[in-house]
């Protein structure tokens, strides 16, 4: 199960990546067609966003079919062209499972709603009075987290939209039906695959109001989760396949538990914390300054909490729910190529399998729209009305999407500066960001200090240094949180790993054995490892010495 420390997972979230027949929607066929573009970055595996079919109420996190192919991704045979293609290139295709609830136009969900008493079994149904929901819990979209069926008169689960109910994994029946879609698409030669908010499949005993929060406490990292996964991923024989969980609100411990080889369980786990950082008392929804501080400790928390355990992390900053980093974290007006480069640096230099969400190598910043209908995402748009609803102006509520929405990494991949950037020939389902058309891959190409040149060296070093995959990490005693420092080590080699987190100089004390050591990489030219060393605004290096 160690095999992927070394490798480098590129996500593509097909819809938005490219289109190859002009309708405005990427397709499969659009990735088949770029293949030599992603072989050429680096990367090993292609975790592609839920190309199942889907009413598309959750940008296919909505599954209504697990094993066939949503017409407007394409057919079953693009999908086995892709992975036999792919395959030929040394790029493994990782699929996306959202196996903690389908859609409600699923089959088994239709025939619960028909009245099969088997299938209202596949889900979370409770009895009850139409004006009085089984517990309070909050909908992760907004609104309550029960739905009302008034011809059954029961009340389903819904910890998402309302079309996306949850599955009731106490049901041998559901898990069993869920290890055949693994073996489905295990046969047809997928290397690995995402478990979309697997660590909320295991539901309380018993369902209760939260009198402190909105539910989650009960159902976050529940009582049978590790049991169901250790289940899941044996009976399917993918122990030794890349796969990765999306945890939810998680902790360190239970996710060294998910990662830990010993539990044969996943090969990684994404967590969010460090991507909460400018939330203002924790609410998505109220923007603050990323509290650099906070940034800096959970990051030397999860990671020396990880190593220490045997857990292992996917490392990332990006995915198709996450604004784009160099917006949030970086600056995407004066120090764009600087700031983008530095947050590259910071991630794959951790210890950990490092994510490119697509465009994050071009520096795609935010869409910065101006307007409720450039929007499609379902969560914008109902906390865009939320907003409203809560005394915010139409400008003021504009500029928390423009800053928290998904639709932020949504927006088509940008292959050149022309018409709709390249990805399409039709009208694409949402908008080109009119902001930075020089985040291409055909202006990145020529530049040999672009920001692209930039990822394929970083993801080349994971490959040609073993200490980069699987050296131990440490954080020497810093009291300046605008820098994040830490140290990889193996027999062999040393790293000093030096960011700055801001758009001010900075100096920094540099280790004895680190003076006049080789510049393995960094974002500026010249940068001189001495005592006391300058930085610039957004300034990363990594020093590079044998042990």
């Amino acid at each position: 199960m160690n095999d992927f420390k070394d490798k480098t997972v590129y996500q593509v979230y097909v819809k938005s990546f490219c289109d190859s027949n002009g309708d405005g929607i990427g397709d499969i066929k659009g990735v088949t067609e770029k293949l030599d573009y992603l072989s050429g970055l680096g990367v090993d595996f292609l975790w592609l966003n839920p190309v199942f079919i889907s009413p598309q109420n959750d940008g296919g996190y909505d599954v209504a079919d697990y094993v066939n192919i949503e017409p407007m991704f394409g057919t079953m045979d693009d999908l086995d062209e892709l992975i036999e293609k792919a395959d030929e290139k040394g790029l493994g295709i990782m699929l996306d499972m959202v196996f903690n609830h389908t859609s409600t136009q699923h089959e088994w969900f239709q025939k619960a709603l028909a009245g099969d008493p088997e299938y209202q079994d596949y889900y979370i149904f409770k009895d009850g009075d139409p004006d009085t929901p089984p517990t309070n819990w909050v909908s992760k979209f907004g609104g309550n987290a029960w739905e009302y069926v008034p011809k059954l008169g029961k009340w389903y689960l819904h910890l998402f939209d309302k079309t996306q109910a949850d599955l009731n994994w106490e049901n041998p029946k559901v898990r069993e039906e869920l290890k055949n879609v693994i073996r489905f698409w295990k046969k047809k030669g997928v290397k690995g695959f995402r478990f979309d908010v697997v660590n909320l499949i295991s539901k309380p005993e018993v369902y209760e109001n939260d009198d402190r929060g909105d539910g989650r406490r009960f159902y976050t990292d529940g009582p049978k989760i590790h049991e169901y996964l250790h289940e899941l991923v044996h009976d399917t024989g993918i122990k030794d396949m890349i796969t990765v969980g999306e945890m939810s609100s998680t902790t360190l411990d239970n996710c060294i538990g998910y990662s830990n080889p010993d539990n044969e369980e996943l090969s990684m786990v994404f967590n969010f914390h460090h991507l909460k950082v400018d939330y203002k008392n924790g609410d998505k929804w109220q923007l603050q300054e990323p509290d650099l501080k906070q940034l800096n400790d959970l990051i030397r928390t999860w990671q020396l909490g990880m190593q220490e355990n045997n857990g292992w992390n996917a490392v990332f900053w990006c995915n198709h729910d996450q604004p784009r980093v160099v917006s949030r974290l970086g600056d995407d007006g004066k120090y764009w190529k600087e700031s983008a480069k530095m947050l590259a640096t910071f991630v794959h230099m951790l210890r950990g399998t490092p994510y490119v969400y697509q465009g994050e190598e071009l520096g795609m910043p935010n869409a910065h729209f101006d307007d409720i209908d450039s929007y499609r995402d379902v969560e914008s748009k109902n906390y865009y009305q939320i907003l409203l609803d809560e005394g915010k102006t139409k400008q003021e509520a504009l500029e928390i999407l423009g800053e928290r929405s998904r639709d932020n990494a949504r927006t088509p991949m940008q292959w050149d500066d022309g018409a709709n950037a390249g990805f399409t020939t039709g009208e694409p389902w949402i908008s080109v960001p009119k902001i930075k058309p020089e985040a291409n891959t055909i202006a990145e190409a020529e530049d040999p200090d672009s920001i692209t040149a930039y990822y394929k060296k970083l993801i080349a070093l994971r490959k040609e240094l073993p200490v980069i995959a699987g050296g131990t990490i440490s954080f020497p005693e810093s009291d300046d949180s605008d820098l994040m420092i830490y140290e990889r080590s193996d027999d062999n080699d040393k790293l000093y790993i030096v960011n700055n987190l801001t758009d001010k100089e900075k100096s920094v004390k540099i280790p004895e054995d680190f003076v006049n050591a080789e510049v393995l990489i960094g974002n500026y030219e010249d940068f001189k490892p001495e005592a006391e060393a300058a930085l610039r605004p957004y300034e990363a290096v990594v020093l590079h010495k044998k042990n």
